[in-house]
Order: C-alpha cells, then sequence, then structure tokens
C-alpha cells in the first residue's frame, strides 16, 4: 500500500518513474494513431479513447492498454488490459495477461497471477495472493476448504482469499 500511496503522489507531481527522458504526455485514437509510438514509454499522463503504452502514468480513457512492465492509475470506461501491471486499475472490465500488484476494480476482473484487491461483480485469478470481494469469486489456486484459514475456496460467494 505505501508502494501504491508513494507512486501515486509521483505521478500526480508528474516526476518521471521509469526512464528521465520518457514523454510525460500521451494522447491516443488508437495505439497506431497517437502522439506518441505505442512502445514509447509515458511517465505522466496518458489520455486515449484506445491507447496502449508501457507506462508509469495516469490513463484515462475508453480502452487502455499498459504493455511490459507498467505501473500507476488506470481508469478506463470499458475496458483496461495490461501484460504485468502495479497499482490500481479501475473499468467495466480489467484483464491482467501475467501480474497484476494492487487493486482492480470493475464488473469483471481477471488476472493469470493476482496480489492485492479484486472488487468486482466476478473475480477470477490462476493465482491468487490476497481477497477478491464480490459476487462470484474464483481463486483456482485454493483447494475446497482444505487449507483454512490461508485459503478459503476455489470458488465462494462473496469473499475469498489466499495468503
Amino acid at each position: 500500500m505505501k508502494k501504491l500511496i508513494i507512486l501515486s503522489a509521483l505521478v500526480a507531481s508528474g516526476a518521471s518513474v521509469k526512464a528521465a527522458d520518457a514523454p510525460f504526455f500521451q494522447a491516443s485514437l488508437t495505439p497506431d494513431i497517437a502522439i506518441h509510438s505505442k512502445s514509447t514509454d509515458i511517465s505522466g499522463v496518458c489520455l486515449s479513447i484506445w491507447g496502449e503504452n508501457p507506462q508509469s502514468a495516469l490513463a484515462l480513457g475508453f480502452v487502455n492498454g499498459s504493455t511490459g512492465d507498467s505501473q500507476g492509475f488506470s481508469w478506463a470506461f470499458l475496458f483496461n488490459y495490461d501484460e504485468r501491471y502495479t497499482g490500481v486499475a479501475w473499468a467495466f472490465l480489467n484483464v491482467s495477461q501475467e501480474k497484476f500488484v494492487g487493486w482492480q476494480a470493475g464488473a469483471v476482473n481477471v488476472a493469470k497471477e493476482f496480489h492485492g484487491l479484486q472488487w468486482g461483480f466476478v473475480n477470477y485469478a490462476e493465482q491468487l495472493r490476497g481477497v477478491q470481494l464480490g459476487f462470484i469469486n474464483v481463486a483456482m489456486n485454493n483447494p475446497w476448504f482444505n487449507e483454512l484459514p490461508d485459503k478459503l475456496a476455489t470458488g465462494f460467494p462473496i469473499v475469498n482469499w489466499s495468503f
């Protein structure tokens, strides 16, 4: 949590968390129609209809894609997707392809490896280390009730956890 607060403060102040020469601002209609190419690290603010960059940023848009090792706060009206992300992802649908550390909030949250809090209607993690709060919670690495109190169940309503 301390890292997340420090990262949020750095992003809000405009400080670069990645490279000193990384652009501060990105605006995108699509990943290929943008101020900077989709392979450019952004260390500040990304505004997008559909954007996709490696970033240490505040990302606001309809669809936000974060590639590589990215971090920050990603708020999308529809969809956030990432490879490896640290921070907060807030959208109708959040999908993390490899690893997510932090907080996912949305109607549907999906992660291959998740560390932190998933909060939504449906939460799914192949490898969970943390807590899921929602109507349907699935943690594939949890056996059914035989490792209490460290792990609850593979699937459980309202709350599920694995530590």
